[in-house]
Formats: C-alpha cells, sequence, structure tokens
C-alpha cells in the first residue's frame, strides 16, 4: 500500500466505521494519461459499507465520501470511483 492509499483508509475507517471497505489502487491503468502525475497513487476505486449510508441515495453517499476525501480530492487524487451502500 502508498501512503495515499493508507491515508484515504485512515480517513474513511475513522469517519466511517464499515463494516467492509476495500479500496483499489488503479493507476497503473492510466500511466501517460491525463492526471497520471507519476507518483502511482493518483487514480482509486473504492468499496465501502457502512451504516452511514443507510437510507440515503447513491448521489449522498458520495457527497459523503467526498466530503471526507476532499483535500486529497483536490490535491492527491485525480479519480476516485466509489461504490457506497448501507450494510
Amino acid at each position: 500500500m502508498g501512503r495515499v492509499e493508507d491515508d484515504i483508509r485512515a480517513k474513511l475507517e475513522g469517519h466511517f466505521k464499515p463494516v467492509m471497505l476495500r479500496i483499489e489502487n488503479q493507476s497503473h491503468l492510466h500511466a501517460g494519461h491525463a492526471g497520471d502525475d507519476g507518483s502511482g497513487e493518483s487514480h482509486f476505486a473504492v468499496e465501502i459499507v457502512a451504516d452511514a449510508f443507510k437510507n440515503q441515495s447513491r448521489v449522498a453517499c458520495h457527497r459523503m465520501v467526498h466530503d471526507i476525501l476532499e483535500d486529497d480530492l483536490k490535491h492527491r487524487i485525480h479519480a476516485l470511483s466509489i461504490v457506497a451502500r448501507a450494510p
């Protein structure tokens, strides 16, 4: 795991207390493309299952995740795929 992935995990676990969290670094799939900063940590996929997403729309769930990762999305993460749902 890289530093960005570790930070994503710590923030999401700390805020949502998920029953399941999967983070996949997909940066290697985008090497040389727009947004590739050469760090190998610019593109991620997140799957998270937490009570916080209960009775929330898909858009609301995505906004909740974006709010927690706001600074990273502005400065370190170029692309983030999210699947967020309640248990």
